[in-house]
């Protein structure tokens, strides 16, 4: 009895010498930012942020989207898998990359390439055949979700002889677009991947491996811009468990001059609030910065393909958060329908 009450005493007498943010919950330190912005006027005034459209790995639905029209859409950023652009080793394949390229071009606009080396479907590996040996420890693994089911699949880019053939792409790509594309992007830092999963992966190994390919890429491109989307790393959770690999991700971007950017655009959600929301709204940064409206994010969830017809217009609020909360330099509206045609396009009218 006597015990607890002396502890009883400390905890009252330790409470009392927090400060009031203190004893707040960091985590939820963001949890209404978005309210602020909900009120966002329509439409959209000119700013300097940068807009693409975009459209993964569907080309063919860039050549007849209706934001061909609009110039208030820089170009296209479309996703190229590392399997179709180096079908076999050391030969490169960029042709369809070209052609998009001077298709856009011809529409006044211009391309922004994602390159692709992780997948979120079993059906669809990103990784060249070639690599797939023993030579390169089978070069990829499955991601796995929350009950360790396969939900697609990631280059080992933990791996240094994959990650020295990524670096020969990077390169090629380079000699080949660089000046010619508005811009380049490395997939989100995010996967489903743990030692218990694949022993030769470990949380250190991974993020000297993100690390190391944003240095191929900004050695491969000086022209265009260079970007890494950095949402979550394997191994930490933030604010509780942060073992710093994220922040310094961001950090390391800032100082080698590559940009940072990250798919989903959730306001409202935790997850994203503590992760890259707080890692763009935290830090003053010289190099771009850019974030993605993905499918579901224009009705507040991530990989939806559910179609609200009474809805609110969160483009606005969307936009307006991207610029003054995180202080974007591009924003990547997903080609999700209806939401392009019926919210997106309308919320930035074209200036006569």
């Amino acid at each position: 009895m006597q015990r607890a009450l002396i502890f009883t005493l400390f905890l009252t007498v330790f409470s009392t010498m927090l400060s009031g943010e203190e004893r707040k919950n960091p985590a939820n330190r963001y949890a209404e930012s978005y309210k602020a912005y909900l009120g966002a006027p329509f439409p959209i005034q000119i700013d300097s942020i940068k807009n693409f459209v975009y459209f993964a790995r569907d080309r063919e639905a860039m050549r007849s989207s209706p934001f061909l029209l609009n110039s208030r859409f820089a170009g296209a950023q479309i996703m190229y898998p590392w399997a179709i652009l180096e079908p076999e080793k050391d030969q490169y394949d960029f042709s369809t990359i070209l052609a998009d390229v001077e298709f856009l071009k011809s529409k006044g606009k211009t391309l922004f390439v994602q390159l692709q080396d992780a997948t979120f479907t079993i059906k669809f590996n990103a990784t060249p055949k070639y690599l797939l040996t023993k030579e390169y420890d089978d070069a990829a693994t499955f991601q796995r979700d929350e009950h360790g089911n396969p939900e697609g699949w990631v280059t080992k880019r933990w791996n240094p002889k994959v990650r020295e053939r990524f670096a020969r792409l990077l390169a090629a790509l380079g000699r080949e677009l660089d000046g010619k594309i508005e811009g380049i992007n490395l997939q989100e830092t995010s996967i489903g991947v743990s030692p218990k999963d694949d022993p030769s992966f470990s949380e250190a190994a991974y993020v000297d491996a993100v690390k190391a390919n944003m240095r191929a890429m900004k050695a491969a491109f000086s022209k265009s811009v260079t970007m890494q989307y950095a949402n979550f790393m394997p191994g930490e959770w933030l604010p509780w468990d942060d073992k710093g690999f994220l922040r310094s991700i961001y950090q390391y971007g800032e100082e080698i001059g590559v940009g940072l950017g990250a798919p989903d655009l959730m306001f409202t959600k935790k997850g994203q609030q503590n992760h890259t929301i707080a890692m763009m709204h935290e830090n003053k940064f010289t190099v771009p910065i850019g974030i993605a409206v993905q499918d579901g994010n224009y009705i507040g969830e991530t990989n939806s393909t559910k179609v609200i017809k009474n809805r609110k217009n969160l483009v606005p609020a969307l936009h307006a958060f991207a610029k003054e909360f995180l202080h974007v330099n591009y924003v990547f509206w997903s080609n999700q329908e209806p939401y392009l045609i019926e919210d997106v396009l309308p919320s930035f009218p074209v200036v006569k």
